[in-house]
């Protein structure tokens, strides 16, 4: 029973090694300030609640649900994309509700990809994007996420000397973790490479709200013909802090939706139904809530970002995601990001994410999650900063 295949191919989850340290220090009466789990902490909006109360409080939302998603639900995923992307989506053919992009992605994958088929992901990544593709048994390439035009030199080559093609790419922008954001013209040019190698292509839009400073996420979907070679998914968690709700859907080409639907009626019955009702009620009325949460987690970039600068630590203010990715001060970059991550959290009292625990080509930074309140940020700056005018001095 120790040699389970799939589990074996699993490393490690590198990121749980700070929970672990925070949850020890925790024990021990320390105060730690937690900026590393991407678990937002805002109360999902009031009428969203209401709504969930009041369908659960009716039996006949007590039975199995369908694992497709309801259809006045998918209707308003048809309707949300249209009056925020001005894409058609025929909510029949080209949705299906998941239980948050994470499930969603890992079956799609498992759905899709065969023993040994080759699938690119992006590294650094969200774990999910390329270990869908390990727990698949599919045999994943990965790809440095550099500045945008070296991604596609490094993506033609990585092509080029790859047999067989590869079935596969998998991409997020906004990016967890690196933030990294890009414009329209970037999922034209995925669109026309896919076609070119016959490469479905699998976008993961959760941070599509998180956007500041005047920039707009567009959706791979806006890109022509993107519904020719994939897929899109988007969450709830962030946009309307209902991360514990685990609501998420896919849209977009009609024959992946299929296999995804598919694979998921062997799985689960959908989620609880009236999770489904209330999340229509989001789609089709938080509009402003999504614009005020927004608000609070660019103040919180703002004081996160200004307290490590003016600290010593220079690091540059995201577009979009609920994250900051940071380069480790010269002075620390021999110990690694797992090391830093570790004195970090024991001298300063505050829990960050190594960046190696997103790909090897993490290593050298870390992750920032703005989950904690404006205050509670500015403190957790300040202790960064005593702690490093407490080595400069040395």
């Amino acid at each position: 029973m120790e040699d389970f295949y799939r589990i074996s191919r699993l490393p490690p989850y590198i990121l749980g090694i700070v929970r672990e340290l925070t949850i020890e220090a925790r024990r021990r009466g320390e105060d730690i300030i937690d900026l590393a789990m991407g678990n937002p902490d805002l109360a999902t909006p009031k009428y969203i609640v209401s709504k969930l109360v009041e369908a659960a409080r009716n039996p006949r939302n007590h039975r199995y649900s369908v694992s497709r998603g309801i259809q006045k639900l998918r209707a308003a995923v048809a309707n949300w994309y249209k009056r925020k992307y001005d894409v058609d989506i025929d909510p029949d053919e080209e949705v299906v509700v998941t239980m948050g992009a994470k499930e969603g992605i890992g079956h799609l994958v498992l759905a899709t990809i065969s023993q040994g088929e080759i699938v690119f992901v992006p590294n650094p990544a969200y774990p999910i994007h390329p270990y869908s593709v390990v727990i698949a048994g599919g045999d994943l390439r990965t790809i440095p996420l550099l500045p945008k035009e070296e991604f596609f030199d490094r993506l033609n080559i990585a092509t080029k000397t790859t047999w067989p093609q590869p079935r596969m790419l998998i991409i997020n922008f906004p990016n967890n973790p690196t933030t990294e954001v890009v414009e329209i013209g970037f999922f034209e040019k995925i669109v026309e490479f896919a076609k070119e190698h016959n490469m479905m292509v699998v976008h993961d839009l959760a941070y599509a709200d998180l956007v500041f400073d005047g920039y707009r996420a567009p959706s791979f979907l806006q890109a022509k013909g993107a519904k020719d070679v994939g897929v899109e998914f988007y969450s709830l968690s962030k946009s309307y802090s209902m991360a514990g709700w685990r609501v998420g859907f896919a849209v977009g080409n009609k024959t992946m939706i299929n296999a995804l639907a598919r694979i998921k009626s062997y799985f689960d019955y959908g989620m609880f139904q009236p999770v489904q009702i209330a999340s229509i009620v989001a789609l089709n009325e938080g509009d402003k809530d999504v614009l005020e949460i927004n608000e609070i987690y660019r103040k919180r970039r703002d004081a996160l970002c200004e307290g490590l600068n003016r600290s010593g630590w220079a690091v540059e203010k995201p577009k979009g995601t609920m994250f900051v990715w940071a380069k480790i001060p010269e002075e620390f970059a021999p110990m690694g990001s797992v090391e830093f991550s570790k004195l970090i959290l024991k001298e300063a009292k505050v829990a960050i994410s190594p960046g190696t625990g997103f790909g090897d080509f993490g290593e050298g930074y870390v992750r920032f999650a703005l989950i904690e309140n404006e205050h509670r940020i500015k403190q957790a700056a300040k202790g960064i900063k005593n702690f490093l005018q407490t080595v400069n001095k040395l």
